[in-house]
């Protein structure tokens, strides 16, 4: 008889089961990371065996100093930094020392000098002292002067991108601290449930003995129970998996155990209409800005290579002592004024200006379409914030009604009115109501912050609502 009231109470539970399934949302737009090093960190610290308390200020801060992706970016700066002065010194002068002794035997006839006969051409040996100073320096050379101004465009362009790469570690860290919070939420909302079923499940074994209730609504208590039981498990392996993602993005120690700050403080919608927004943007984000060097940077490079097939002018100078030994040696200089004149170069220049038209045409099709890009990205964003809004306020309103209508179906089923496939029903209807309000909570808070990442300057914007050192 068991086994047969079982398998009738399988039969709802498919029906009741996909309910959960039902109340997933649309996942909140994310950046296109995939296997983005701005997932991952360098873990820095001793790991201790005491927790440490980590709220959402702590997560930015602490990934603004050990992101993966953000120590790249920072690396990038130096690298093109180290490249500009590279560029740079083919303006600087170009000074040499030396000091040299050396002795010598000397065949005057190998060199062509006529002797008279008699003399022998053999003369040595002698000892030769040198101590020089030369200088070499550019008076006008297009091709470095260019390859100096298209290295400092990329030095501007690689800050730039440091600066958008704070942005998006700030989004990431947030995003990932809002997961854990609503993993967590969850978790907790799956052991609130449970709560409810084992109290469902004592209620109507109750019932059932007090005769009020068929054996049935306690089968059906009994394997609402053992559902709510693997869904505190799924939830809580959820939740601990945000956790090792957030510590990772964080550069946590390996092994360090932490605990999440869950107040957070309310983040105002953005006042700013679209079309100042849009403006905005377009001044602000560092990437389009860090765009626009770039194509200013192939306009140089290109003016470089064009440069190489210029007339250039040095002046190099040497000054110094030379004679048999140092007691007895004399000043020398030479100064000379070079005028190069590039005739035939193989036609090297001109494929190199070739490969620099086409590099200058991608720079600026990449701006211009990060430059188109940006209104997407705002247009989207806009829509997004918008939508989450009106998401969280009915999943709100959801929430209060699901929980006043489970309230009612329990009592129902005390009264002896209502069997408890009712009080299951509204049960899952809180589990569902639950969903989707942690939900749009999770996407309304990542809505704000991709929004002020759009903007560009998120790092100010949301320091300056969640407070912390700016």
């Amino acid at each position: 008889m068991r086994a047969a009231l079982l398998s009738l109470v399988l039969l709802f539970a498919p029906a009741i089961g996909a309910a959960p399934a039902a109340a997933q949302e649309a996942p909140a737009r994310q950046p296109g990371l995939g296997a983005s090093p701005f997932l991952g960190g360098v873990p820095a610290g001793t790991a201790t065996a005491e927790p440490v308390a980590v709220s959402i200020v702590d997560a930015i801060n602490r990934s603004l100093e050990h992101n993966l992706g953000l120590l790249l970016s920072e690396n990038g700066v130096g690298r093109a930094g180290g490249l500009q002065k590279l560029a740079m010194g083919g303006l600087l002068p170009n000074v040499r020392g030396y000091v040299s002794e050396s002795r010598q035997v000397v065949n005057l006839a190998a060199y062509g000098f006529p002797l008279p006969e008699g003399i022998p051409p053999i003369v040595g040996p002698f000892n030769l002292f040198d101590a020089r100073v030369s200088v070499s320096q550019a008076v006008l050379d297009f091709h470095a002067l260019n390859d100096n101004r298209a290295e400092q465009h990329n030095v501007a362009a690689a800050e730039h991108s440091y600066k958008s790469a704070r942005d998006l570690v700030v989004l990431v860290a947030a995003n990932a601290y809002l997961q854990a919070l609503a993993a967590s939420a969850r978790a907790d909302a799956a052991r609130a449930q449970g709560d409810t079923a084992q109290a469902l499940f004592n209620q109507t074994t109750n019932l059932r003995t007090a005769g009020i209730v068929a054996g049935i609504d306690v089968l059906r208590a009994e394997v609402q129970l053992s559902t709510e039981r693997q869904r505190i498990t799924a939830t809580r392996n959820e939740f601990e998996k945000a956790k090792l993602q957030l510590a990772r993005v964080m550069g946590l120690p390996v092994g360090q155990p932490f605990t999440l700050v869950s107040e957070l403080p309310t983040v105002p919608n953005p006042t700013l209409s679209f079309e100042e927004a849009l403006e905005r943007a377009y001044k602000s984000r560092p990437d389009y800005q860090a765009a626009l060097e770039r194509v200013q940077a192939a306009e140089a490079a290109r003016a470089a290579i064009q440069g190489e097939s210029l007339p250039s002018v040095r002046v190099n100078a040497d000054y110094g002592d030379i004679g048999l030994s140092v007691q007895n040696s004399h000043y020398t200089y030479a100064i000379a004024g070079v005028l190069s004149v590039p005739i035939f170069q193989g036609g090297r220049v001109k494929g190199r200006l070739l490969a620099a038209d086409a590099d200058l045409r991608n720079r600026r099709a990449e701006a211009e379409d990060m430059r188109a890009g940006i209104y997407y990205d705002l247009k989207t964003a806009f829509l997004d914030l918008e939508a989450s809004n009106e998401q969280l306020q009915v999943a709100t309103r959801a929430r209060e009604v699901a929980a006043a209508a489970l309230a009612q179906s329990r009592d129902r089923l005390a009264a002896g009115v209502a069997n408890n496939i009712e009080v299951i029903q509204a049960q899952e209807a809180v589990s569902v109501a639950n969903e989707r309000y942690i939900t749009a909570l999770y996407l309304n808070g990542v809505g704000k912050a991709v929004l002020a990442r759009d903007l560009g300057g998120a790092e100010q914007a949301i320091r300056q609502y969640l407070g912390g050192a700016r």
